[in-house]
């Protein structure tokens, strides 16, 4: 999930756009190690897999917008639609354990700040 996380950061402070291959294989990456293990995750994961879901679902709309008309934007949309219950997801779990959207989103904000190694 660190590693996960880390690329993320990485992708969310370069300049230009990643290519949609580049993406695509996050994306994957990401599906699969979630529906392999968001079971176990313990709360720090669940953070970060809120944090990652969230930033790739984002930015799939805005590509999809972008690419309309385009086989790509369909793959885009696609992903958005699947991360967006991911995000759903991870944003009940946090609420479960007690928190509430204001501490999400304060938590949420303070994560793209975080020095990632």
């Amino acid at each position: 999930m660190q590693e996960l996380y880390r690329e993320i950061h990485t992708y969310l402070n370069m300049e230009e756009e990643i290519p949609f291959k580049t993406f695509d294989q996050y994306y994957k990456k990401v599906i699969d190690h979630f529906n392999s293990h968001a079971d176990e995750f313990e709360e720090e994961d669940v953070w970060r897999g809120l944090f990652i879901s969230e930033n790739v679902m984002s930015n799939a709309e805005g590509r999809a917008k972008e690419e309309k008309g385009s086989k790509q934007a369909k793959k885009y949309k696609k992903m958005a639609q699947r991360l967006k219950l991911w995000a759903q997801n991870f944003a009940g779990r946090l609420r479960q354990m007690g928190y509430t959207d204001e501490q999400m989103n304060a938590r949420f904000e303070s994560m793209f700040e975080e020095e990632v190694k």
